[in-house]
């Protein structure tokens, strides 16, 4: 990962970056047993946050196993080591919110790819986490941004059975609704990834997946500057005079079809520029943050 992100931060004129490696104990030794495909997701996220944040301080905290019990306590440990914005790049069922809901740190969780309701999991679905969801970002040159930005087909979104946070009031979901904001994820439009941890795919490559978007959105957290006044995804919800001059507000495309509309399309609907995967949209500075 070292080595990885060296080579990153190299090809894109970046500083080199203020990176530890921990186990999920705190200690820098004694690390789990390697893995060919959460090597691919890690060099992602580390990235991700170098490429919002290059001055950052990264903490990479390797969970003994995918077990809740292993991920709670990496979770635990990266906010002991000082951690004031943790992303998470996984899903799941079974985890315990006690463990993403320190005050003080923000909590961001991937969306999922699986579209509405079917990818939709721990920890991204709790109310104390700023839950990403996934767009797809093209090149328009004739416009004055650059971009299209539409919802990626393959988002996670929709309305879990999770208590739904005091600062949502929207009508047609009794739980909490999902996604707060999102950030580019179809791979067909997706980001530079360096890995030469026998990825298959080549030193590098095209990486997709909500799983941009934790990390990269964390970076920016970390850019603003205030992420211990955060409460999860709640900045994105109370604050709606941002929503035009500091969010991307993302107005069409779907990943799926669902009653009412606004869970999982885009566009004029019955909560304003709101919808499931994409959230209240995508960053345009760091004024939502």
């Amino acid at each position: 990962m070292a080595s990885d992100l060296a080579e990153y931060r190299k090809t894109f004129g970046l500083p080199k970056a203020h990176f530890r490696k921990y186990n999920q104990d705190g200690q820098q030794s004694n690390y789990p047993q390697g893995s060919y495909a959460w090597g691919v997701e890690i060099d992602l996220d580390v990235e991700m946050v170098s490429a919002s944040c290059p001055n950052c301080s990264i903490f990479l905290i390797e969970a003994n196993s995918v077990g809740w019990s292993d991920l709670e306590a990496a979770e635990t440990m990266a906010v002991a080591l000082g951690a004031h914005i943790v992303s998470n790049s996984y899903t799941g069922g079974g985890a315990d919110q006690n463990y993403y809901d320190t005050k003080g740190v923000t909590y961001l969780a991937s969306a999922g790819d699986g579209g509405f309701e079917y990818a939709i999991g721990d920890p991204a679905d709790f109310g104390s986490v700023v839950s990403v969801g996934g767009t797809t970002l093209s090149r328009a040159r004739q416009k004055a941004r650059g971009w299209n930005e539409t919802v990626w087909s393959n988002s996670g979104a929709g309305c879990p059975h999770q208590t739904k946070p005091a600062w949502q009031h929207d009508p047609g979901c009794a739980y909490r609704t999902m996604n707060d904001v999102s950030a580019v994820a179809d791979p067909a439009t997706g980001v530079a990834e360096y890995d030469t941890y026998n990825s298959g795919y080549g030193d590098w490559f095209i990486a997709g997946g909500t799983s941009i978007g934790s990390p990269l959105l964390a970076g920016i957290f970390g850019l603003a500057g205030n992420a211990a006044q955060q409460d999860g995804g709640k900045t994105f919800w109370a604050t709606k005079h941002e929503i035009k001059q500091d969010l991307f507000v993302i107005s069409s495309g779907s990943d799926g079809s669902c009653s009412p509309r606004y869970l999982c399309t885009a566009g004029t609907n019955e909560y304003g520029n709101y919808s499931g995967p994409a959230g209240w949209g995508t960053p345009n500075g760091i004024g939502a943050f």
